[in-house]
C-alpha cells in the first residue's frame, strides 16, 4: 500500500485538531454527562464520538489531491 506523504499528513493534521476541538466542545462547553443523559448509553456515546474523528478525517484523506 503505497500511501502519500502529503495525504497522510493532512490527515493527520486535521485529526488531531478535530479530535481538540471535539475534546474542548464535548468535555468544556456542553459537558459528557449531559451527553450522557442525552443518549442514555455511555457506549453508543462513544461509539458515536469516535466515528465524529474517524469518518471526517478518512474522508480528509480521501479527497485530498496529491
Amino acid at each position: 500500500m503505497n500511501l502519500k506523504k502529503r495525504k497522510l499528513k493532512v490527515a493527520a493534521i486535521f485529526g488531531i485538531c478535530w479530535f481538540a476541538f471535539l475534546v474542548l466542545l464535548v468535555d468544556g462547553i456542553i459537558k459528557f454527562q449531559t451527553l450522557l443523559d442525552l443518549f442514555g448509553s455511555y457506549a453508543l456515546l462513544e461509539t458515536t464520538l469516535i466515528l465524529l474523528v474517524i469518518l471526517p478525517t478518512v474522508a480528509v484523506y480521501i479527497f485530498t489531491k496529491e
